[in-house]
This record gives structure tokens, C-alpha cells and sequence, in this order.
């Protein structure tokens, strides 16, 4: 009977010490699984970055193209401003306005490039200078505008900056090759997008595009810029005067 006794506590006491889990936390073992993450716009999961670190865009990301949203379009300039059908040389508008006008970004995009000091030198007439103070941008269309001849240029416009359609970027100068207050504009493919001045000075014919934006109708150059670029691809130098 002794015997049976001491077999019967030593049951107990194994029961006992299974039950407190030998120091462990029970709950741990019995908890769900943590839910997978998923992925979502912007954000790689799972390889590269952690999930809490969102992916640096590239340099033509914008987050109306990346959320599948059309992107918009707007005349460069607030207030009074006219342009030719014609511009020398090769395709662009110059843009007639007054000195000090707010120059405003053409696009929903992202600023490619931006040059705020003026370096040109008439007896040099370099092409890569001849713009003076300039904003390049890259629309979330793929098409690449240039605006020229600025007197200053607004903080918090970089390379990198995305900005919107009407978003203002600077302000109308004649900086550069420049006789009177005006903007330079042109539209040409990405190709380089920064280094390729022959081609970002301007490669359609931009007034039909500014007639509609002017009068707040939504107009796309891309087919046009498409058509261009079957033609001439990406040329390494300029197509014609440089």
C-alpha cells in the first residue's frame, strides 16, 4: 500500500510541473500565426527593402501614375501670355509673358533636372547653357517638358520633386538667351532626360497642345511624341542649328 502511494504522488507531482510549462509561457505556443504581409502601391514585400521602408521611385514615377490616374495637363503660365505658331529652327514655343509671372509646372510628373544659375555667354552660344535658368520635368505620361529663361526658380523644386499640373515652379524671366521676358517651351521624348539638350529644347510642334490647355481642354502629346520618336530615335546630336 506504501508503495502505491508514493507511485500515485509522483504521478501527481509530473502533472504538476506539466502544467506550469517549466518556466515557459503556455500562451506563446498556442498563438496564431502572424498574418502575411501584402503587397501594396510603391512597396516591394518580402526581398529588398523592409516592410516599413517604402521603395525610392524612379526618376519618371508619380503617384497619380503609379495609382493609375490620368494625368493632367495645364498652360504654363498664370496670367496674360501669348506664342507663335512658329519658333526658329526647330519645334518650341516661346511664350510670351511679363517679367515675374508665375511659371507653373505643364504636368503631373517629376522634376528631372533644374538649373538655377545662369552661365550663358553670348560670345560661347552653347546650346546646354542658352536657356539660363530652366526646369526640366518628366510627365507621368513618359513625355519630357522643358521651360527656359526664368528669373528665379521656386524652393522646393528639385530634381526628384514630383509636382502637379498648375503646381508654380518659378517665376518668368530673360535669363540666358533671352532679349525679352518669355518662357521657352518644349516637348520631346525622355531619351537621356538630362544630358540631351538638342532633343529637350523641344521636338513636336507644342501650340496645338497649348491652345487646349490654355482654354482648360485635357490634351495628350504622346501619340505625337511617339510618331517623333519612330523617326528619329534618340538622336546624339542636334538635327539641325545648334
Amino acid at each position: 500500500m506504501f508503495a502505491l502511494r508514493t507511485r500515485l504522488a509522483g504521478v501527481v507531482a509530473l502533472v504538476a510541473l506539466g502544467a506550469a510549462g517549466c518556466g515557459g509561457d503556455p500562451a506563446s505556443s498556442t498563438a496564431p500565426p502572424t498574418p502575411a504581409a501584402s503587397e501594396s502601391p510603391g512597396r516591394q514585400v518580402g526581398s529588398g527593402p523592409s516592410s516599413s521602408q517604402a521603395a525610392a521611385p524612379s526618376a519618371g514615377s508619380t503617384a497619380g501614375a503609379a495609382a493609375g490616374q490620368p494625368v493632367k495637363h495645364a498652360f504654363p503660365v498664370q496670367g496674360k501670355a501669348s506664342y507663335a505658331r512658329t519658333h526658329h529652327d526647330y519645334p518650341a514655343s516661346d511664350i510670351m509673358a511679363a517679367c515675374g509671372l508665375t511659371a507653373v509646372s505643364p504636368v503631373d510628373g517629376t522634376i528631372l533636372e533644374v538649373t538655377r544659375t545662369d552661365t550663358y555667354q553670348a560670345k560661347v552660344n552653347d546650346g546646354a547653357t542658352r536657356g539660363g535658368l530652366s526646369v526640366n520635368i518628366l510627365g507621368g505620361d513618359g513625355i519630357r517638358y522643358y521651360m527656359s529663361h526664368f528669373s528665379t526658380i521656386d524652393q522646393g523644386i528639385e530634381a526628384g520633386t514630383p509636382v502637379k499640373a498648375g503646381q508654380p515652379v518659378a517665376k518668368v524671366g530673360r535669363t540666358g538667351d533671352a532679349s525679352a521676358c518669355h518662357i521657352h517651351f518644349g516637348i520631346s521624348p525622355a531619351c537621356q532626360k538630362t544630358t540631351d539638350w538638342w532633343t529637350r529644347r523641344g521636338a513636336i510642334w507644342p501650340w496645338s497642345y497649348l491652345d487646349a490647355w490654355k482654354a482648360g481642354t485635357e490634351k495628350s502629346p504622346v501619340a505625337d511624341v511617339e510618331k517623333w520618336q519612330q523617326q528619329h530615335g534618340c538622336p546624339t546630336k542636334p538635327l539641325v542649328n545648334p
